[in-house]
């Protein structure tokens, strides 16, 4: 009798990760985690700089550096102008903020486990002590 109307309801299956997605946050952490590309950032928070430049700067070809700009420029760090044939890229608008929050409270979160794992320890050196002084009485 259940059967019929389990095969009408639809199949909700629930991910429970889905609730963690956060589009800005992977790809600005994919973005940066790369040498390379924080590299780039830091060189490109100091000057503008072309394609060629920046090859140059890492001694990669044009086209590696080109793929590394490309992430950057999708993650909204860089942001890229072409006259002629330069192709001139500058930081972006994109800061840092929500990276920041969410390093902030992850970091909240370990500060507060340390900070527990340091109380249990000094309580067994506590209780330590105490029985070891009681042991020779």
């Amino acid at each position: 009798m259940w059967l019929g109307l389990t095969k009408a309801l639809p199949d909700y299956s629930l991910n429970h990760m889905v609730q963690y997605l956060d589009v800005g946050l992977d790809a600005s952490f994919a973005a940066l985690s790369d040498a390379t590309r924080r590299g780039v950032v830091e060189f490109l928070g100091r000057a503008d700089g072309s394609i060629t430049e920046l090859a140059k700067a890492f001694h990669m070809t044009l086209t590696g550096m080109k793929k590394h700009v490309s992430i950057l420029e999708q993650a909204g760090f860089v942001t890229t102008q072409k006259v002629g044939r330069v192709r001139t890229c500058r930081l972006g608008l994109r800061s840092l903020e929500q990276e920041a929050a969410w390093i902030e409270r992850h970091r909240q979160i370990w500060a507060a486990r340390f900070d527990a794992l340091d109380r249990v320890v000094e309580d067994m050196k506590q209780k330590e002590k105490s029985d070891g002084h009681e042991g020779r009485e």
